[in-house]
């Protein structure tokens, strides 16, 4: 809802109701996607069958692998004897998750329909308190919020554009899936472009040594260029979050409640620090003036 509302609201400004602004931002929303997915599915689907057949010889140049072959072997029998109850989660987990996507959409919907009444439901809920004062925090956590959703949008399909083309001109002709991992573990900072890195620079040594090392430049050329050039210009206004800080939280995050919680992480600490520094400006405030 943070991220969509300032573009609904441009439309209504426009003079067009809420509701056909909002209709129209979803449209765009999915064309976008459809048009993406139509484009990159079939390419993706062929590279990553090739990268699916080069992962086990990459696999067997790593000397952890070679050391402990047998353990992991039988892990292996192991996970294939549970393979039917892994798929039957599989599949739950997938319309789980595709019903969650749907409820997500629905409910966003219905913020961004209330969201002209913000005013008015805390004037009722903050009685004798003050509704502007909140309407203020309201307002900033949104901005805040949105700015870091269109901002990692921006800085994933920046990644995962710029690792494209790089391993394309390496010469690696599996590009495509590496680099939507990479653009896909942007979300996580700091920790994801490490891990979207390894399979990249595995399939680059089985190739040959030179190529590998290669991929391994061209990542640490790519997190260069983010770290020094496109988050101060994204995402510096937007977060603010101290570097350490945002370790921290990733690591409480990710401990608490898996992937989703080192994702959600650095929001919460958004969320936390713009009601702590509003409520510490006012307590200073209200200490002056006595």
């Amino acid at each position: 809802m943070s991220a969509l509302n300032p573009g609904v609201d441009r439309l209504e400004r426009w003079g067009l109701p809420r509701s056909l602004a909002i209709a129209i931002a979803y449209i765009a929303l999915w064309l976008v996607l459809g048009s993406v997915i139509a484009g990159i599915v079939p390419p993706l689907v062929e590279q990553t069958g090739r990268l699916v057949r080069l992962l086990p010889t990459a696999i067997n140049r790593v000397e952890f692998f070679n050391a402990h072959q047998q353990q992991i072997g039988e892990q292996l029998l192991t996970r294939i004897g549970s393979l039917p109850e892994n798929l039957l989660k599989l599949s739950l987990g997938v319309f789980s998750n595709f019903l969650n996507v749907l409820t997500t959409l629905v409910i966003t919907f219905y913020l961004l329909l209330e969201r002209q009444h913000l005013n008015k439901y805390l004037a009722i809920l903050l009685a004798g308190e003050s509704p502007a004062r909140a309407s203020r925090l309201v307002n900033e956590i949104e901005r805040r919020l949105g700015s870091w959703v269109r901002g990692e949008l921006i800085l994933m399909l920046a990644v995962g554009v710029l690792t494209y083309f790089g391993l394309t001109l390496l010469g690696l002709d599996i590009a495509l899936p590496l680099a939507i991992l990479a653009g896909v573990l942007e979300i996580v900072p700091n920790i994801g472009p490490i891990v979207s890195a390894v399979p990249a620079v595995l399939i680059g040594l089985i190739i040959h040594p030179l190529l590998g090392l290669s991929t391994a430049a061209l990542y640490l050329l790519v997190q260069f260029m983010e770290n020094n050039f496109l988050v101060p210009k994204i995402m510096q206004r937007a977060v603010g979050v101290n570097p350490l800080v945002s370790i921290l939280a990733l690591m409480i995050g990710f401990r608490l409640a898996g992937p989703a919680g080192a994702i959600l992480a650095i929001p919460t600490i958004l969320v936390v620090q713009t009601i702590g520094v509003e409520f510490f400006s006012l307590r200073h405030l209200e200490s002056l003036s006595s």
